[in-house]
């Protein structure tokens, strides 16, 4: 995979997969999904102060731009549209 190194406040984020079933047990199809808005961090910008590599993070819904590198989608994000870390 090549190496990702975002520039100034952006990190790189991977987003993590969305529940197949709901809380009853009902499958979702995979047309009907919800895109999840949390993902780990995998690169950082110089500029970043409050999350870090490895942190699982709830991000804004419509603040990301997507790339596709070595065929795996990764979102790049300004550090203000991070809204939570989940510890």
């Amino acid at each position: 995979m090549a190496k990702i190194k975002p520039l100034a406040d952006r990190v790189v984020i991977e987003r993590m997969e969305a529940l197949e079933k709901t809380a009853a047990g009902i499958v979702i199809p995979d047309s009907a999904k919800e895109k999840p808005e949390q993902g780990k961090i995998i690169a950082t910008g110089k500029e970043i102060k409050e999350v870090k590599v490895g942190n699982v993070v709830l991000f804004s819904k419509y603040a990301t731009n997507e790339v596709k590198i070595d065929g795996r989608e990764f979102l790049l994000v300004k550090e203000e549209d991070i809204l939570a870390v989940i510890e």
